[in-house]
């Protein structure tokens, strides 16, 4: 499989290499006539980039100022584009969204000889995921499935699980097919809710990319006889959920078992004893339904026969989601500068994960930075901007020992080019 992989690695970047146009040969070392700046200087893949600069010297307006890139694999640099210098010197190119998919280099040219210095972009990959099934059994498969952008076939993506806080484990790798997406399964033999990710390492043209996390919620599979459901496995923070099953007889549990006593017991996150909460009659079917219950952190619940303890339902896990706002400092800002969101997570505790995400090119959320909350949880975390436009945001919140977690609404953030 290595062997394969590295010859398709090598047949991609011959194909890459004939693709480009002709090339302007290496960078020249550049001499103090002409400055480059790019912003951002770091991306994700898809987005705008601003390169400009500053011609030194009297006879500054008007000047030819040319563009030159370089992109891996191609050990050359190619000619992109012209513009002029305004009145005070200064001169800009601008790229827009969906141009700069992958690591560039450039440089640009002057009159009477001059240029600049070299500057690098750094491209992240971005990495999409999604599973088949939001709920699943112990020891039944769960299928997650995504996508590298810009296009990586046959490269190796790792299927990572949360151990605690912002660090992550890989349970399982995979390989992109020749559409650049891939498919992973996994299964689990304990009960309880996990987080995942899927990470593409980087390669020659991108650098390092990770999803936007999934959850699944994994429970024990049903006990013959004596079934449990919820309406809901996962309810918001604040919301409530409908227990009901049915009871089969001992010795027969295909037909209900009527006019029995049960009880619902809930051991909520964070302890280790199990209290009755609910109490019921099962109907002349053996069907029973618990009035709805309602609690702001993850509970497991299971209903007992009243009188026999030994006749219990499979344990089911019930899911709260974080209650995320986020307001941010403004609703404009520039390109290159940071842009400050604030907000609370419900219920308050302190050193919750929050990321900031932007909506990337492929249509996809990516964590942009990190924070934590304090311990009424509130948080700040500060986002770069990237290209002129609109930018989308959002805060999420990552799940805990007491939570699943949750997002905020989406906020739109309109960017404007950096002034000269």
């Amino acid at each position: 499989m290595r062997l394969r992989s590295a010859v398709l690695a090598s047949l991609l970047a011959a194909l890459i290499a004939a693709a480009l146009p002709n090339v302007a040969g290496a960078a020249p070392h550049h001499n103090r006539g002409l400055t480059i700046t790019v912003t951002p200087q770091r991306i994700q893949a898809g987005d705008g980039v601003v390169i400009r600069g500053y011609l030194k010297g009297t006879n500054d307006a008007g000047q030819v100022i040319r563009l030159y890139h370089r992109i891996p694999p191609n050990a050359g640099y190619t000619f992109i584009g012209m513009t002029k210098t305004d009145s005070r010197g200064f001169y800009e190119f601008t790229r827009q969204e969906g141009v700069v998919n992958t690591d560039r280099s450039w440089f640009v040219r002057g009159p009477d000889g001059t240029h600049s210095r070299t500057v690098h972009e750094v491209v992240d990959a971005l990495v999409s995921l999604s599973s088949n099934a939001t709920t699943g059994l112990t020891n039944h498969a769960i299928t997650f499935t995504g996508r590298v952008f810009p296009y990586h076939p046959f490269e190796r993506v790792a299927l990572q699980e949360r151990t605690g806080g912002d660090d992550w484990h890989t349970i399982k790798t995979g390989f992109t097919h020749g559409g650049s997406a891939f498919a992973i399964s996994y299964r689990w033999r304990i009960p309880g809710q996990y987080d995942l990710r899927a990470v593409f390492g980087g390669d020659f043209r991108n650098a390092r990319g990770a999803s936007d996390p999934v959850s699944v919620t994994i429970d024990q599979a049903q006990i013959p006889g004596f079934s449990i459901t919820t309406t809901a496995p996962v309810i918001d923070y604040g919301g409530s959920v409908a227990i009901s099953g049915v009871l089969g007889q001992v010795g027969n549990a295909t037909a209900g078992d009527a006019g029995v006593p049960v009880t619902l017991m809930a051991r909520t996150a964070g302890t280790h004893v199990w209290t009755a909460v609910a109490n019921t009659t099962t109907s002349d079917n053996g069907s029973y339904q618990f009035p709805a219950q309602t609690g702001s952190h993850n509970t497991w619940y299971v209903v007992r026969v009243t009188t026999d303890r030994k006749r219990h339902s499979a344990v089911v896990f019930e899911g709260v989601r974080d209650m995320v706002n986020a307001v941010p400092g403004s609703t404009t800002g520039t390109t290159g500068k940071a842009i400050t969101f604030t907000g609370t997570v419900l219920p308050g505790e302190a050193d919750s994960v929050v990321y900031l995400q932007r909506l990337g090119a492929d249509g996809d959320w990516h964590t942009v930075a990190v924070s934590f909350t304090n311990a009424l949880g509130a948080y700040t975390v500060n986002g770069m901007l990237g290209h002129p436009g609109n930018e989308m945001f959002r805060v999420r919140a990552l799940p805990d020992a007491q939570n699943l977690g949750g997002h905020s609404q989406t906020m739109t953030i309109q960017v404007s080019a950096p002034t000269s």
